[in-house]
């Protein structure tokens, strides 16, 4: 049995996953099937977001702050940093630019505009 408080919603439901079974995995305490789908996930595949930064060439800032725009395979986390230790952008930057892409499905993507040195 393993217990989980749900993400999914303000309600922060406890949740209860008894996955003895892996064909049948049982979920108690969620309030929605939103929970449901949540716990199961985090049993078989856990996925989550990563923030990071990287470095950034002829910017008013030294360093951009970068997220990836969806989840990524929990035990991938560790290799997409090391992917990012080597990545420098050019300035400028905008919100939203794809820094990287395809990173186990995922685009990293800027999280702040950078403009260019003057």
């Amino acid at each position: 049995m393993k217990e989980f408080i749900c993400i999914c919603c303000p309600l922060g439901c406890h949740l209860s996953v008894d996955d003895s079974d892996k064909n049948d995995i049982k979920v108690t305490g969620n309030a929605c099937i939103r929970g449901k789908n949540y716990a199961v996930e985090e049993v078989v595949s856990p996925k989550r977001m990563v923030t990071a930064s990287v470095k950034v060439k002829d910017g008013k800032l030294n360093v951009l702050s970068v997220k990836t725009d969806r989840s990524i395979p929990k035990d991938k986390i560790f290799d997409a940093l090391d992917r990012l230790k080597e990545v420098v952008v050019d300035a400028p930057v905008k919100i939203g630019d794809v820094i990287l892409s395809d990173v186990y499905g995922a685009d990293i993507v800027a999280t702040r505009n950078i403009d260019r040195k003057d």
